[in-house]
């Protein structure tokens, strides 16, 4: 399995599994090759509804962009997943 098909697997998985549509900022953030076992670690960023600014007076106090939430994919080489996590 190349990197490109892992990132796309990875992706696909994170927005499936945490029922993410297409404005919820989904993206790739890191990747690593692992040895053993042979497979990556793809690292995707997104951000849920609770993490968009607020409306009003509360959204002079919040940053502009929305905090983003990481989550570490390891994608065997035989394509299977072996987990998500969250990244720390």
């Amino acid at each position: 399995m190349d990197v490109k098909e892992a990132v796309k697997m990875a992706i696909e998985h994170v927005i499936e599994l945490f029922d993410l549509d297409g404005s919820s900022n989904v993206g790739l953030e890191e990747v690593e090759y692992i040895e053993i076992p042979e497979g990556w670690n793809i690292t995707v960023g997104f951000s849920r509804p609770w993490d968009h600014q607020l409306s009003g007076i509360g959204s002079a106090l919040q940053p502009m962009q929305p905090k983003r939430q990481y989550r570490v994919v390891k994608i065997l080489e035989t394509g299977q997943i072996k987990s998500v996590k969250i990244r720390e």
